[in-house]
């Protein structure tokens, strides 16, 4: 960026433009009772070289995944990106243009946009994906008014206590000016009963938003709930988690109707907590109802391949009363890293990545509960998140103790669940290798593991916890 000087001569040539004396002159017309009558507290200049020490200083006070251990999750996760998504993102003809907003997109940002698609459709069995969203919370509640929309049921939509917290918070300001009952599932367990979600859906549902993965890690009774649905002529709506499909069926394998959600996981950093990236993709039957951008291939008048926005449902592009969403615009360059992700890591990339998350999540937890201090709070089977309880009920302590040891331990519960309290989320991804989960063990349950450094990569003991599961 570049920067210009402001000399006194520039000034003195500005107010003479003007016609005014001085740059005081210029607020006059603010009362001299509000104006301040002692100079501010403004440090003096600094050097180059003392800025930047400056700023260092202040950014080293941040907790990331550089300086800490982090078995944190909850819907944002320290997944390992690839170099080659950094250099092929970062190319200018992609990084500048971003997330263009007119249709007169170029012919490579369409074409990205179309193999994201694409890749989010081979991932998902879906029919049809769009370009995007803006991120898995907006994602699920422009699934809702999608399926409201569809259905023309606009009484009543039913959730589960077990879908993340914040995306139910999303959700219900997206329907308060409606007028649409938000009705929500308990899970007492970690999971929703298979018998509970046909209790809840009624004839006047206009769709069943279900979280398999769920957020606390665990899986759902996917088939009882999609037959639950759909027996009440409603919609079923899944938010997934990307690496989860690596071992998991997929939402088109369940019959669901619409799939959401985040995909930071897909070669995006934690970034500190955004930008992220919305996926949808539905139906074909639903694609007119689809929110945001729709990219397609077709030929030129040359006979030669090309790609085009096939659909934009916003009011600008078509009649407002026809307009699904006032969503304008995509996450492209977050968009773009996720599909170059997909296309790098391909089936077996995949697969091994959730395989990698899946044994480690399972080691961690069987190295957290070998004493008495912490005990599973739920029993059901769990991709690589999983909750824990801590006996002594002194839960913050302990995460404190932790991050002396620059340890993020895990995600305390009692924000969202007071009857969880005593409990954490855990998270463990492919970058944690063993030495990393002992150690963690270790600082939650009193041993002096000292100040733990990141751990160098290829632990030769981290492709054995994947190969015996321990």
């Amino acid at each position: 960026m570049s920067y210009w000087s402001n000399t006194a001569e520039d000034q003195r040539a500005m107010l003479e433009v003007i016609g005014l004396e001085s740059i005081d002159a210029l607020f006059d017309v603010i009362p001299q009772q509000l104006k301040r009558k002692t100079p501010l507290a403004i440090r003096p200049g600094m050097t180059e070289l003392e800025l930047s020490q400056h700023m260092q200083a202040l950014a080293d006070r941040n907790r990331h995944t550089a300086n800490s251990l982090c078995f944190l999750g909850g819907g944002a996760y320290d997944h390992f990106v690839p170099a080659v998504v950094d250099a092929l993102a970062s190319r200018g003809e992609f990084y500048t243009s971003y997330t263009p907003y007119q249709p007169e997109v170029s012919q490579g940002n369409l074409q990205a946009m179309f193999e994201y698609q694409t890749l989010i459709c081979q991932l998902t069995g879906m029919d049809v994906s769009n370009a995007s969203l803006y991120d898995g919370a907006s994602a699920a509640a422009e699934a809702v008014l999608m399926a409201i929309n569809a259905t023309g049921r606009s009484r009543r939509v039913v959730t589960a206590s077990s879908v993340h917290p914040e995306y139910r918070q999303v959700l219900a300001t997206y329907l308060a000016p409606l007028g649409v009952e938000l009705c929500t599932v308990p899970a007492p367990q970690g999971q929703v009963a298979a018998e509970a979600w046909e209790a809840a859906v009624d004839p006047e549902t206009a769709c069943l938003l279900v979280q398999h993965p769920n957020f606390f890690g665990y899986l759902e009774q996917m088939p009882a709930a999609v037959e639950a649905a759909h027996k009440a002529g409603a919609l079923c709506i899944q938010v997934f988690d990307p690496i989860s499909l690596g071992l998991l069926r997929r939402p088109g394998d369940f019959d669901v109707d619409i799939a959401v959600a985040e995909g930071q996981c897909l070669g995006t950093p934690l970034q500190f907590g955004g930008p992220y990236l919305g996926i949808l993709a539905c139906r074909e039957s639903l694609v007119r109802r689809l929110p945001g951008r729709l990219a397609g291939q077709t030929v030129d008048r040359l006979g030669r391949r090309c790609w085009v926005l096939t659909l934009q449902t916003r009011e600008q592009h078509i009649r407002r009363e026809k307009a699904t969403s006032n969503i304008c615009t995509n996450q492209g360059l977050l968009a773009l890293r996720a599909a170059i992700y997909l296309a790098l890591l391909g089936p077996m990339g995949l697969r091994e990545v959730a395989t990698q998350c899946l044994y480690k999540s399972h080691y961690a937890l069987e190295r957290l509960t070998e004493s008495k201090q912490f005990r599973p709070a739920f029993s059901g089977h769990f991709f690589k998140e999983f909750v824990v309880r801590a006996a002594d009920g002194k839960l913050d302590e302990r995460l404190k103790e932790a991050e002396k040891q620059n340890i993020l331990a895990g995600l305390p519960l009692g924000r969202w669940y007071p009857e969880l309290s005593d409990c954490m989320l855990v998270c463990v991804t492919e970058n944690r290798t063993r030495a990393d989960i002992d150690a963690w063990a270790e600082s939650l349950l009193g041993a002096q593991a000292g100040t733990h450094a990141r751990s160098t990569a290829g632990d030769p003991v981290a492709s054995k916890i994947v190969r015996t599961g321990r």
